[in-house]
């Protein structure tokens, strides 16, 4: 949960303000252009996943914006392939995160932007457009959150209330057995809640104590977890593969990643990996 704080006095953060709030801004345009029944450019790229114009528009203004306060690479999925191998501390980018969402009217898309440093994320930005709603994971200290209307700034504070679980799941896990199978097994060890949302936005749900476990059995790209894990890492959870090992990025041929369990803490985690353990038994 968050509270009412102060400006932050962090450099890196007031740098990318005006640069963050100007992408939300282009793509809650591009998005109300969408819901009208404008002339709307909608292309399959060769994985036959959809990418628009909005995906394009913000991109562009991003990478031309970060050029203008950093001299660090960029690596986007909205991009040309790059040397990436050799880059040691490196922005890295979707400029709409939830694309499908956007598609299908939901307002559940979000901007990730995040900087890696070796294999670690170590600084992180997840922005909700249609929410007027920015996070940021600064290298030191826990998130914090600009309500880009009001100018309100506030600080995550741990909740220590006992509430019901939430798994957090994503539109399409309805059509995939595999997750009605982990959520069978989890029931066995606690009682739950299932809230379903797009793209990144379940990581900000985490941050607002709505979601305390996401299982994920179908494949993202590191664009698309490494600000989320950045944050939940940071205030005291994680996102882990099937074998329990933490995301690195930036360590392999390709930027696919395998499926992932994600968690608010440690008792999230006990509970998350022993539903896993009893699935994996059955295999």
């Amino acid at each position: 949960m968050f509270k009412a704080t102060t400006s932050t006095q962090d450099p890196m953060i007031l740098q990318l303000v005006p640069i963050v709030t100007q992408a939300c801004e282009i793509l809650r345009e591009e998005y109300q252009h969408y819901c009208a029944g404008d002339a709307f450019d909608v292309e399959r790229k060769a994985d036959h996943s959809p990418v628009t114009q909005a995906d394009y528009r913000s991109n562009n203004y991003i990478t031309q914006a970060l050029a203008t306060i950093s001299d660090l690479p960029l690596l986007s999925e909205e991009a040309d392939n790059m040397p990436r191998q050799a880059w040691q501390r490196f922005w890295l980018l979707d400029p709409l995160d939830g694309t499908k969402e956007f598609l299908h009217k939901r307002p559940e898309f979000t901007i990730n932007l995040s900087l890696v440093d070796g294999s670690q994320t170590v600084f992180a930005v997840l922005a909700i457009p249609c929410e007027q709603q920015i996070y940021f994971c600064p290298e030191d200290g826990m998130p914090l959150k600009l309500e880009t209307d009001t100018g309100q700034w506030f600080e995550y504070i741990a909740d220590e209330t006992e509430k019901n679980i939430q798994i957090g799941l994503s539109q399409s896990a309805q059509h995939k057995p595999e997750y009605a199978e982990y959520l069978q097994d989890l029931a066995t060890l606690t009682n739950f809640g299932v809230l379903k949302a797009g793209s990144a936005y379940k990581f900000c749900m985490m941050l607002e104590d709505q979601v305390d476990i996401y299982p994920r059995f179908h494949p993202t790209c590191e664009w698309d977890t490494s600000a989320g894990q950045c944050f939940i890492e940071r205030i005291g959870g994680g996102l882990v593969d099937f074998k329990g090992r933490p995301f690195v990025y930036n360590q392999r041929e390709t930027l696919l990643n395998a499926g992932f369990i994600a968690f608010k803490n440690t008792k999230m985690k006990t509970l998350a990996l022993q539903a896993l353990e009893l699935m994996q038994k059955r295999h």
